[in-house]
């Protein structure tokens, strides 16, 4: 690698003539475009070339290339021409995400970033881009909504900066929308029964579950009969049913959302009758199923799944949300309430009484203690009346400061 003079011979022949300028044999190219050449091979072993007017900026040019070769930092423009969308598209085909993941992942991609960003070659993509797309999707997109298309944007960026693709992201000092907190408000114990007669017979006992335990809807209407042990009233959460949106809106048996999400509930004597009495009005029958709950030996199998239709047939999510919205009309559910709000109502019972947070989380599913705080930490009672009395308790033996000296 080194910087050559394009107008000037660098081996001239004996006897031919100078330039009257230089003083040297010219080239062909003498007097034709830039005069100083730096030559070197690219971190793919691709031989490259750039022109520069002065050699001033050729040499120094060529000193950084040769410092960013041997760092591993190199970064080649023509690699960053190549246009958002197309890059995009080859990170979201090698991620490895949950299918309902990626649905939301090419959503989002489809409809909100490449109408803005889609046609931008990488390296001419700047801060002020980023912060438009931000802005054109908060007029359209719930804060939270907008946050998450965000981290889709920025994680497109980091893998192109891995992939020496571009030098820089240019997610840098993005304001995004502020969060909205939203508290969360469980049902009543008299919302709770309403809704549950509000139902169709065959699927009381699915709010009445959901209220019991604590699952997430897609846990319920994957629980299997052979998941409860009657006797010892334990509950094991180990797959959920998952709707593919990609595939017709199939239904299939896949592990559960994380693997915190793996646990043993215990139950209350209610709920081990009501299981059992519902058994006992609309018995299990065997349906055949999808089994993708290991990825690397997904089957075809019979499961005996508590809660189908009345056609033995799983519950889609779809078919749910007809059902639970003609029965949450009638109660007064607001619109935009779903099955979850009855999984709210079993943790703010825990918290209630006097459950801890690392318990709360473990009968949750939730991956990290973090999210029951942010989610339920308002719910713990008395936090207020809890800290005096610590401070209380310090000072609980020492004993009452001295009335002072009167003055003489």
């Amino acid at each position: 690698m080194t910087v050559y003079d394009r107008w000037h011979k660098s081996r001239p022949k004996h006897g031919e003539a100078k330039c009257s300028d230089h003083d040297k044999v010219p080239s062909n190219d003498h007097g034709k475009g830039e005069r100083w050449q730096v030559r070197w091979r690219d971190d793919r072993g691709e031989q490259r070339k750039k022109n520069y007017a002065k050699r001033a900026a050729a040499e120094a040019f060529d000193a950084k290339t040769k410092s960013d070769l041997s760092s591993g930092q190199y970064v080649d423009v023509a690699h960053g021409k190549i246009k958002f969308r197309e890059f995009a598209e080859k990170w979201r085909t090698t991620q490895v995400h949950r299918e309902a993941t990626g649905t939301l992942v090419d959503r989002a991609l489809r409809i909100h970033i490449y109408p803005v960003l889609g046609e931008r070659p990488m390296f001419s993509v700047r801060p002020g881009h980023v912060q438009g797309l931000v802005r054109k999707c908060s007029e359209e997109l719930a804060p939270s909504t907008v946050h998450v298309a965000y981290g889709y944007v920025a994680s497109i960026f980091l893998a192109a900066v891995r992939d020496r693709v571009i030098g820089h992201s240019p997610c840098v000092g993005i304001r995004l929308p502020a969060m909205e907190t939203k508290r969360i408000v469980p049902l009543d114990v008299q919302t709770v029964m309403a809704l549950a007669d509000a139902l169709p017979a065959r699927y009381r006992a699915i709010v009445l579950t959901a209220v019991g335990t604590g699952l997430r809807p897609s846990e319920i209407f994957g629980l299997e009969v052979e998941k409860i042990d009657f006797l010892r009233k334990v509950l094991k959460v180990e797959q959920q049913l998952i709707t593919s949106a990609a595939k017709g809106n199939a239904v299939y048996l896949g592990p559960p959302k994380t693997p915190k999400s793996y646990r043993s509930i215990p139950l209350a004597d209610m709920v081990v009758t009501m299981l059992a009495e519902h058994l006992m009005e609309f018995p299990a029958t065997t349906v055949e199923i999808d089994d993708r709950t290991n990825l690397r030996k997904p089957t075809t199998r019979e499961a005996k799944l508590l809660f189908t239709t009345a056609r033995n047939t799983p519950i889609k999510r779809g078919t749910w949300s007809d059902i639970w919205r003609l029965a949450a009309d009638m109660v007064g559910i607001p619109a935009g309430t779903g099955l979850h709000i009855c999984r709210h109502t079993y943790a703010s019972a825990l918290v209630r009484y006097g459950e801890s947070v690392k318990t709360v989380q473990h009968l949750m599913g939730h991956s990290s203690a973090v999210t029951t705080l942010n989610i339920y930490a308002h719910l713990w009672p008395d936090a207020d009346d809890r800290a005096r009395a610590a401070v209380d308790a310090i000072f609980s033996d020492v004993p009452p400061m001295c009335p002072g000296a009167k003055e003489e």
